[in-house]
């Protein structure tokens, strides 16, 4: 996906998310995604499972543009309709949240101006942006959805890892993005941060934003995602409803580890 100027205010109307078709990409030497064909509908709420290894994150990084498939024919990725997009333009479609920081300056940013700095795809706030108010009343927006306006003068440094992971992901909603992409969500919280992540990702959900959520962890599964992909060695495993797939015997061959299973208010658990 190379630049391609352009207006986009109404291109992606209509359009699914995601259409991949026979997709491999490389990282160094080795090949990580072997012939991945793959379908997302916008606003769709979209589980990617699989053991650590199986190319879960270098997916997310193909689709924001930090990996490129290998050019072969036959090969085809598309966001939003389209093959070729400004990164810049992109971005306002789509709300990136990985386990890492964005930038060596966010830790001494206040928080409020963190989600701020996601206009700008920026670690702080730098000097020479022009921050709008209707720019500062969306960042109060998105944090008081994730229950995060609390934190608007914290110092990201100083918060728990759970107050980090909701202020990253109010960055990356505050330009109402169509679709949030998360990388392994709960990595590093607590079992009460996990549980407050959830209850705020749930709110994002149903608010109409599509989510693609990549885990290895079965309790990220929110209720309100209908659909699970399953991958293993850089390939789909299995891809359906998630009461099909959600399964002893589909979790053991994908995990290739004994497994059991239990459900609790739309939650699922395994051990």
């Amino acid at each position: 996906m190379i630049s391609e100027a352009g207006n986009t205010s109404d291109a992606t109307a209509g359009q699914a998310f995601l259409r991949m078709e026979h997709v491999n990409v490389a990282r160094g030497d080795t090949v990580v995604l072997r012939d991945l064909s793959l379908r997302v509908a916008s606003g769709e709420h979209v589980a990617i499972l699989g053991p650590n290894g199986c190319g879960k994150s270098t997916l997310i990084k193909t689709l924001t543009c930090e990996c490129y498939p290998i050019a072969q024919p036959g090969m085809l990725v598309q966001l939003y309709g389209r093959s070729r997009w400004d990164i810049s333009q992109l971005r306002q479609h789509l709300g990136v949240v990985s386990a890492e920081l964005p930038g060596e300056r966010t830790p001494v940013t206040r928080g409020k101006d963190a989600v701020v700095a996601g206009f700008f795809s920026a670690s702080t706030l730098w000097p020479n942006l022009h921050v709008t108010d209707e720019m500062r009343e969306r960042a109060t927006e998105a944090m008081n959805l994730l229950e995060a306006g609390y934190l608007a003068n914290k110092l990201v440094g100083e918060m728990s890892a759970g107050e980090q992971r909701r202020i990253m992901i109010a960055r990356a909603l505050v330009h109402r993005p169509q679709t949030l992409l998360l990388d392994e969500p709960s990595n590093a919280l607590d079992l009460a941060a996990q549980r407050e992540l959830r209850d705020a990702l749930r709110r994002v959900a149903r608010q109409g934003t599509g989510i693609l959520m990549v885990t290895h962890h079965l309790a990220d599964i929110l209720p309100e995602i209908d659909r699970v992909i399953m991958m293993r060695e850089g390939r789909i495993f299995a891809d359906g409803p998630k009461s099909d797939l959600l399964t002893v015997a589909k979790l053991r061959e994908l995990f290739g580890v004994e497994v059991e299973l239990s459900q609790r208010d739309g939650y699922w658990y395994s051990w």
